[in-house]
């Protein structure tokens, strides 16, 4: 299936930001890189802001699809639910490292309000599904009565730091050999059982 225009601009404005960060990358070096005109970036975004924005929300509503598919399966428990949203964040944070690097660089320099305040609120959206299936579980009494905010941030901070940590290759390095950090599946697998763990431990009341 082909991909149009503006997916496709968005797609190469990521590869774009994560090789020369936002203030390096101009919307000239976007249409070129993309093979499209000034004209076309501008029709489609108006400014570098605003594609900017438009890529935040591109990808952001991916993963909202998966959460709410995963928050409506009614054959589900609160903690199954929960173990599949770290699949999912795992899967898509490694598949799309660049452009997660992207928005992490973005929020720790806070330089461009504007887009600050954009990035925090298209991903409260997708927090607010994950903070309604822990208060679910606390009144459902099989969660204990934890901070839900705390316990997502852990959540999520555990698993960027993981797949964006480059000094993670040294840990699974195998007998001196170079693997693919992204695409390695036991390394996948890993960061997946250690968030289940941690959070099964914090959630889960003992029966």
């Amino acid at each position: 299936m082909a991909i149009d225009k503006k997916e496709h601009i968005i797609n190469v404005a990521i590869e774009l930001f994560s090789e020369k960060g936002f203030e390096g990358t101009s919307i000239r070096d976007l249409a070129a890189k993309a093979a499209v005109n000034v004209a076309m970036v501008n029709y489609y975004f108006g400014s570098k802001e605003n594609l900017f924005k438009a890529m935040v929300e591109y990808r952001a509503t991916y993963i909202r699809e998966r959460l709410e598919e995963i928050t409506n399966n009614t054959k589900t428990t609160e903690i199954e639910k929960l173990d599949a949203i770290i699949e999912h964040y795992v899967y898509r944070f490694l598949t799309h490292h660049k452009y997660h690097r992207v928005i992490h660089q973005e929020l720790l320099l806070e330089q461009r309000e504007d887009i600050h305040n954009t990035i925090i609120k298209v991903f409260s959206k997708n927090k607010d599904i994950i903070h309604s299936i822990i208060e679910k579980g606390i009144k459902r009494k099989v969660f204990k009565k934890v901070d839900i905010e705390f316990t997502i941030v852990t959540i999520i901070g555990t698993i960027n730091q993981a797949t964006l940590s480059r000094s993670m290759c040294s840990i699974m390095t195998d007998k001196g050999k170079d693997f693919d950090l992204y695409t390695d599946e036991r390394f996948r697998k890993r960061i997946i059982k250690h968030v289940k763990q941690v959070i099964h431990s914090h959630l889960l009341i003992e029966q």
